[in-house]
C-alpha cells in the first residue's frame, strides 16, 4: 500500500516511523516532511495548509490511505476534498473537524449531548464588558480563558488574578490570536490531574487506543507560558483500565454518538483532554482531532501491533471487526527541544550536532519536527524542534534514557524541561 502522511512535525515522524515497519506499507510520501521523516518516506515540498496542491498530489500520486497530522488542513476541509476524489482519508471532515476548530462549537456540543465539561460562557469582539462581568460568577482566580479558534495550542490562558483576567480579556477580543480569538470562551478553572485519551473511530464505532500524559507549560514544575508541549509519557497511571472504561463509556461513546446524530460522523483519531478527580471523575477540558504532539510519539513507540488495519478501517468502515491494538508492557518518555525563546520567537539557524550519537543510547528514538537540512547539517527551523524518545521496562529508565539523549545532542540554543513524567514517578 501506498500511504500519503500530510504533516512536518515530531508526529508525523513517528507515524511514519511505524508505518514503515507494517509488511502492508509499499511506500511512503510525506508533505512536505522533514530531515528525519526523509530517511523513511519520500519527501514532497507541499506545505501542509497548502490543499488545493496536497489534492494536486493526491490525483498524481493515488495513495491508498492519506493521514493527515495537523489540525489546520482538518478544518478547512482537505479530508472532503480527498474523499470527493475517492481517496482514503484517515481524520474527520471539516464539519467534524469543529470539535477542535472552534471551543465554542465544542462546548455548546458537550452541553447538548450532557458530556461532562467545566461551566463557561462564549463572548464576542463587542462583549468584552459582560466577559469581565462573568468572572465575578466563580468563587476566583484562577480563570480559564480560550480563544475560540486555532492557535497552535497557545490560545488558551489562565490568568491567576481578576485584573490579568481582564486585561487578557481586552487582549484577545483586541486580536492577541488575530482572528482565532475574534471570540473566547471563558470557563471555570477544574482541579484534578490532566491526562489524555485517544480513541480510534470510523464514524460509527470507537474503540480504546491509548491514554497519555503531556506537559503543556514551558518550565519545570508547570510553570510560564502554554506550550504545544514539552513532553509526554505513556501509560499514564491516573487512566488505568477501570479509568479507561469510564471514559469510553461517559465521553467517547456519546461524543461519537452525538457527533453522528448531529450529521458529523467522526473518522479518524479523537484525542480528549481530560481533568480527573474524585469528585467529578473524568471530565473534558478539549477536544482535539488528530494525534496529539508530543503524545502520538510515546504511543507510536509503545504499539505492538500493526495500526494500518485500523487506520484504514477509521477511513472507510469496519472498525469493529478489527483487533484492538495491543501495546509493548514498557512505558514511554518523550522529551522536547525547542529553540530558545520559545513558545515566543524561537532561535532558529543554529547546528545541531551528534545525533547519530544521542539516536545510540538504549531505547532511544528521535524523531525530527522543526528541522531543515543543509549539507550534511541538520539547522533548527522552528520552536519545537526535536523529540526524543525513549521506552525501557520502568519508567524511571526510560526517563534517564531520555535526558542521556538530551544531553548528548549538541546545540546551544536548545532548551527542554528537566521534569517530564515528574506526576508519574512521584506516584512511585
Amino acid at each position: 500500500m501506498k500511504i500519503l502522511i500530510v504533516g512536518s512535525g515530531g508526529r508525523e515522524h513517528a507515524l511514519a516511523w511505524r508505518l514503515k515497519q507494517s509488511p502492508r506499507v509499499t511506500q511512503i510520501i510525506a508533505a512536505p516532511g522533514n530531515p528525519g521523516i526523509a530517511q523513511l518516506a519520500e519527501c514532497v515540498p507541499v506545505a501542509a495548509d497548502n490543499i488545493e496542491g496536497l489534492v494536486d498530489l493526491a490525483r498524481i500520486e493515488r495513495p491508498n490511505l492519506v493521514i493527515i497530522g495537523p489540525e489546520v488542513p482538518l478544518v478547512m476541509g482537505l479530508a472532503d476534498k480527498l474523499r470527493a476524489i475517492d481517496i482514503p482519508v484517515f481524520g474527520p471532515s471539516a464539519r467534524a473537524a469543529m470539535l477542535e476548530g472552534s471551543k465554542g462549537f465544542s462546548k455548546d456540543f458537550m452541553a447538548k449531548h450532557n458530556i461532562p465539561t467545566a461551566r463557561y460562557r462564549r463572548f464576542d469582539a463587542t462583549q468584552a464588558a459582560e466577559a469581565k462581568a462573568y468572572l465575578d460568577t466563580f468563587d476566583g482566580p484562577p480563570y480559564v480563558l480560550k480563544a475560540d479558534g486555532l492557535a497552535a495550542g497557545k490560545g488558551v490562558v489562565i490568568p491567576e488574578t481578576k485584573a490579568e483576567a481582564e486585561a487578557e480579556i481586552d487582549a484577545m477580543l483586541g486580536g492577541r490570536f488575530g482572528a482565532a480569538s475574534a471570540s473566547l470562551v471563558i470557563e471555570e478553572f477544574m482541579h484534578g490531574e490532566e491526562a489524555s485519551f485517544f480513541a480510534l473511530c470510523d464514524g460509527e464505532t470507537a474503540v480504546a487506543l491509548a491514554g497519555a500524559q503531556d506537559h503543556k507549560r514551558a518550565g519545570d514544575g508547570d510553570t510560564g507560558p502554554n506550550t504545544g508541549g514539552m513532553g509526554a509519557y505513556s501509560p499514564a497511571p491516573i487512566l488505568d483500565e477501570a479509568m479507561q472504561s469510564r471514559v469510553m463509556e461517559e465521553i467517547v461513546t456519546p461524543t461519537v454518538n452525538g457527533m453522528k446524530k448531529d450529521g458529523r460522523p467522526f473518522r479518524g483519531v479523537l484525542f480528549v483532554g481530560l481533568m480527573i478527580d474524585e469528585k467529578h471523575g473524568p471530565r473534558v477540558v478539549e477536544y482535539n482531532v488528530r494525534f496529539g504532539d508530543p503524545e502520538c510519539q510515546v504511543i507510536m513507540t509503545r504499539l505492538k501491533d500493526d495500526p494500518l488495519p485500523q487506520f484504514l478501517a477509521c477511513a472507510i468502515g469496519g472498525l469493529a471487526g478489527c483487533a484492538r491494538l495491543e501495546r509493548i508492557s514498557d512505558p514511554a518518555v518523550t522529551v522536547v527541544m525547542a529553540g530558545a525563546g520559545y513558545p515566543g520567537e524561537p532561535k532558529k539557524g543554529g547546528v545541531i550536532g551528534k545525533l547519530k550519537e544521542a539516536g545510540k543510547v538504549p531505547g532511544v528514538i528521535i524523531f525530527h519536527a522543526g528541522t531543515t537540512q543543509k549539507g550534511d547539517d541538520i539547522i533548527a527551523s522552528g520552536g519545537r524542534v526535536l523529540t526524543i524518545t525513549a521506552t525501557a521496562p520502568t519508567l524511571q529508565e526510560a526517563v534517564i534514557r531520555a535526558y542521556e539523549a538530551v544531553d548528548t545532542i549538541d546545540w546551544p540554543d536548545g532548551f527542554c524541561r528537566r521534569d517530564i513524567a515528574w506526576r508519574a514517578l512521584k506516584r512511585g
